[in-house]
């Protein structure tokens, strides 16, 4: 469990502002489960989920940045969740897939050039004796606003995107899973991403949150 719980360059896990959110987040929480739990809403709700967050540099992709910016898009929020979790002293790594978004606009779908997206990140936090899935992805009011599914996440089970709306149509599938990582495995990220935005794309901090 021991490298689950090491601060690295992406997860910076050791930051000050990060120790220090993780403290204030945590402070009265009786177990793991009820700190993980305080920290997927934080990720989830207090860092509202935007696209346009995308990046092909390294370094935006540091968990105390993406603090400091307060919103990201999928792997950013992930890597954020998974340096808040070590923080508090719970196992985390990351884990990735290739989803299919069926609720994406056609402004997004010109954007990246398709519904695909090929490395949707999430966490996996050590819970109870076994790995857990969560994701905290998009914000509730994203949600809200755009007649989605909330994923909420009880410190037990499970908590991954949902596979059906509100209206029981299709929303996202998962394509392919693929194995977790202690580390950002930014090199496998950036070839995927690269092939999408160009060589040259950072975040663009002056957009609004995107839907989904």
């Amino acid at each position: 469990m021991q490298e689950f719980l090491q601060p690295t360059y992406n997860i910076d896990s050791d930051n000050e502002s990060i120790i220090k959110k993780a403290g204030e987040l945590t402070d009265n929480c009786l177990n793991d489960s009820e700190k993980a739990v305080s920290l997927f809403h934080f990720v989830r709700d207090e860092i509202p989920y935007s696209l346009y967050m995308i990046s092909v540099f390294r370094e935006d992709f540091i968990a105390s940045r993406v603090l400091s910016w307060g919103k990201g898009y999928c792997v950013q929020k992930a890597v954020l969740f998974t340096a808040l979790a070590r923080a508090a002293g719970i196992p985390a790594r990351l884990a990735f897939a290739m989803i299919r978004n069926h609720t994406v606009p056609e402004k997004i779908v010109k954007m990246t050039g398709g519904n695909i997206f090929p490395r949707h990140g999430y966490t996996q936090l050590y819970l109870n004796n076994r790995w857990v899935s969560v994701a905290p992805t998009f914000d509730s009011g994203l949600c809200s606003r755009n007649g989605l599914p909330v994923v909420e996440f009880n410190g037990i089970d499970d908590a991954i995107l949902p596979d059906k709306d509100l209206q029981g149509n299709p929303y996202i599938e998962y394509v392919e899973n693929f194995g977790p990582h202690a580390d950002l495995p930014f090199d496998w990220i950036h070839e995927a991403i690269s092939a999408k935005v160009g060589l040259e794309k950072r975040p663009w901090l002056d957009k609004n949150r995107t839907t989904p």
